[in-house]
This record gives structure tokens, sequence and C-alpha cells, in this order.
């Protein structure tokens, strides 16, 4: 066969994969097991029976699921852009550092104790699956998206928990154990990393903010190449720095979600297209490196399933409820986060990083985490339905919209502020002409309740969820926030 026909085949073979994978989404919806779960079994079942398909190698994996994190955790961070993020940042930077250290620590115990792993074993691996991924809480979800802080705080806790726990892997790793001297160095590096990754995030994000509204390219199609070119270049100049590079992602993000640009909703729409991409392809890649004859040894799929099953019901619930006794939290918010800490790619990249390194026991050891995170997808999973509506968490319908309407104008439109409005705010469930705390000089020009154009009169009574344009000077944002916005759901006025 010609060079030509093999590329043609390998063309063909990859577009047929990533349409699969797409459509796995609708079992998702049908089955409510999440998607992830059918591409990493359906690879690691593929690799199994397929004589000429062979696991790809170590460092392609991590290069590849590397690429991947970048644009998730860039999407992630622009979707829960600074005003989210504000009112939630306590929380997350508590369970995403805190949390996930103790996670480390509680499961790396359990395992030594109970199976009597070596400690420094025990410690990779409990980091391995600290990190969770709430990507598979949301498509099990379909077109429900979970309101006020807790669908925040599960965010952004995934958002800073993958680099800590990507950072943590890497200094212990570095260290070869865990001595006095060995964790005083994971320390020095883990703080590093966080402090060098935090900081160039900040900068960079502003900077390529700048760049976004600054300067003009011919093309409209150009502006999301640029806004995710801006971000690899983030991550290359953090990790250059020693710093992490996915943290400085997830900053960058952050701190454009909220912000005006030329072609904003272009570049949102694009990220999160790369975002699904990135995520296909990195549970695709791992389940090619999963051997199903490793984890049917007793010494491998035993511990697996006694370790997440006591990191669900033990683990997480202690650590992480400890992390948010004062978040101020309802307590059926409170219930769903503690549930909703499901595994995802992470865990099992990092567990890869044992077999680049030649860990002792590493097969077994990346077993039992690709056990854990199956268990987490498949069981607890399935349940986030079931578990969101028995804890009448507050959810919003996000259903499909084909059609759009609007104009494009040449100049930043500084008096048009869009809203959606909140559960329990001044707006919820009034007439718009008994809207005394709009402030004299605004218009409300458009509304739209479930994809439909609601008609603008004075008897119009406003509902949560209805997605509201103003039009008003800028200094009137907070008078519109407090009208519009109820202050628990921390969403912004654009």
């Amino acid at each position: 066969m010609s060079d030509t026909y093999r590329f043609a085949l390998a063309v063909l073979l990859t577009a047929a994969v990533g349409l699969l994978a797409l459509l796995s989404n609708r079992l998702t919806e049908r089955l409510r097991v999440p998607a992830p779960l059918w591409l990493l079994v359906t690879a690691a079942v593929a690799v199994k029976v397929i004589p000429s398909l062979h696991a790809p190698p170590g460092q392609a994996v991590q290069k590849i699921v590397t690429l991947g994190l970048i644009a998730i955790l860039f999407d992630g961070g622009q979707h829960i852009g600074w005003g989210r993020f504000r009112s939630a940042a306590g929380p997350i930077a508590v369970v995403g550092v805190v949390g996930t250290f103790l996670t480390a620590a509680g499961a790396a115990s359990l395992l030594h104790l109970i199976f009597g792993v070596d400690w420094y074993l025990s410690a990779l691996v409990g980091t391995a699956i600290a990190p969770t991924d709430p990507a598979v809480v949301f498509s099990v979800l379909g077109n429900r998206e979970i309101a006020g802080r807790s669908g925040t705080i599960l965010e952004g806790e995934s958002g800073a928990n993958d680099p800590v726990g990507i950072a943590l892997m890497t200094g212990l790793l570095a260290a070869g154990g865990l001595g006095g001297g060995a964790l005083g160095q994971v320390a020095v590096e883990f703080a590093l990393q966080m402090g060098i990754g935090g900081a160039i995030g900040i900068i960079g994000g502003r900077a390529l903010l700048r760049f976004m509204r600054a300067v003009a390219l011919p093309s409209e199609a150009l502006y999301p190449l640029r806004a995710v070119a801006g971000a690899a270049i983030i991550f290359g100049i953090a990790t250059l720095a020693h710093g992490s590079g996915f943290l400085a992602v997830f900053v960058a993000g952050i701190s454009i979600g909220d912000e005006r640009a030329p072609y904003k909703r272009e570049i949102e729409r694009f990220s999160s297209a790369l975002a699904s991409l990135g995520e296909m392809a990195a549970f695709v890649v791992l389940g090619l490196t999963v051997d199903i004859g490793v984890l049917s040894h007793r010494d491998v799929w035993l511990p697996g399933l006694a370790l997440g099953v006591l990191l669900a019901v033990v683990v997480r619930p202690v650590v992480v409820g400890a992390c948010l006794m004062g978040a101020r939290l309802q307590r059926n918010e409170r219930r769903f986060v503690l549930f909703a800490g499901l595994k995802g790619a992470v865990p099992i990249l990092l567990a890869n990083l044992l077999l680049i390194n030649h860990v002792a026991q590493a097969e077994r050891l990346y077993g039992v985490v690709v056990v854990v995170v199956v268990l987490s997808v498949a069981v607890q999973g399935a349940l986030v339905p079931t578990m969101a509506t028995r804890q009448r968490l507050p959810m919003r319908t996000v259903a499909p919209e084909p059609w759009a309407f609007g104009v494009r104008l040449g100049e930043e439109p500084r008096d048009v502020h869009r809203v959606t409005v909140g559960v329990g705010a001044p707006a919820d469930g009034r007439r718009i002409e008994e809207l005394d705390d709009l402030p004299e000089d605004a218009w409300i020009s458009l509304a739209v309740r479930e994809a439909a154009l609601l008609p603008i009169r004075s008897e119009t009574v406003l509902q949560s969820g209805d997605e509201v344009v103003v039009l008003a000077p800028a200094e009137r944002e907070q008078q519109l926030r407090a009208t519009f916005v109820d202050p628990a759901d921390g969403s912004e006025a654009t």
C-alpha cells in the first residue's frame, strides 16, 4: 500500500472515531452514562481485539493529553469568568489546594493501611486520583445547568486541582521518596509552580485581552485562533519559567472570561469546541494505554474498587466537607458538591507518569487508578442526575439554540448590557413597569425566554433565566446587577 493510501486510511479511521465519539453523547442522554466512559472503554477494548492496533508511546500520550488540557482549562476559565470566580474564590482555593492535598493523603493512607502498599507508592496513587473533572458531571446533566455557587465551586475546584495534582505528582516523582528532605523539596517545587503559574496567568491574561482589543485582524475567522495561540503561549512561558502552565492557562481564561473583546462570542464557541475535541482525544488516547488483562488481576481490581468506594463515601465527604464549612452553601448544594467529585482524564494522565518514570509496580498502580476512574464515572456519574433532582438543586435549562439573531457593530457597544435574570432577583416574577429599581435612563430593548423572543411591553413579566439586553450608561452596571442578578448567583452584567 502506498503512503498516500495509508494516509487516507488513517484520516478515514480518525474521522470515523471522532464521529463515533461525538455520537456517544447521544448514548449519554439515553443511558445516563458519561460519554468519556464510552470512549475510554471502547479504546481499551479496541486495542485488545485489533492486533494491528497498539498503545501509543507514553511520551506521545502525555503530549496529546497536555494539548487537550490546555484547551479544556482555558475554556473552563472563560466559562467561569471573574464575576463567578470572585463569588466563590475562597471555597475554590481551599477545596482546590488544601482539599487536593488532604484527599491525596487520605487515599494514600487507606491504600497503605488496607493493602500494605509502600507509603511512597501509595502517595503517588493518592495524588493521581485526587483531581476531579466537572465535565463528566455536566455531560450527564444534558441540557440542564446547575445554577448558583455549587456549580461554580465544582468547575473552579477542577480547574484548580488539576494543576495542583500535576505539580504535586511532578514533585513527588522528582523527589523519589517521602523523607524529610524529599518532602521539603516537594513543598518548594510546588510553591514555585503555583506562584509562578498564577502570576504569569494573571499578567498573560491581561496582556492577551489588551492584544485582543487593540489589534485588528483581516478576518473574523482569525480571532478565535489568536486567542487559542495566546493561551498556548502563556502555557509555554509559564512552563519554561518553572511554573505551572496549566494553572497559568486556567487563570488567563478566568481573567478574560467576563471582559468584552471583538468577536468574543466566536472566540468562546471555538474554545468550547476545541475543549470538547481535547476531552475526546484525551480519553481515546488514554483508553489505548489501558491493558484489560492487567485490570483482571485481583491485586488490581480489588484495591481499585475499595479505594474508589472509600474515596466517594468517606474521604471526599470528610475532606471537602471540612473545606466547605465556611462556604455559606445550602445543605442540598453542599451534599451535591460532596457527591459530584467525579474523576476524569487527569488521574489516568498522572498514573501514566508512573509508567514513563518506571516506578516500581507501575503497571499495577496504573491499573488501580483506571479502576477508580471507571468506577467513579460509571457509578457516581450515572447517579448524578438523580442526586441533582433529589436535592432539588436550582437548575436552568440550556436548550440548543441553532438560530441566531443579532447585529454587527464597528465599535464597542459601551452602553449595552446583557444580563440573565437570577432566581430571586428583584426582576424575577415582576412586570417591566414594576421595576422601580431600574435606572431612569435604562431601557430594556430585547428579552429571550426558552430560545424565543419576548414582546417588550410594560405588562411583560420577567422570569428567572430570561436573557435581557438593556441600554444604559456604563456607570449603571451595578444598579442593573442589583435589579436583575441574584447576589448568590455571582454572574455579571456584561
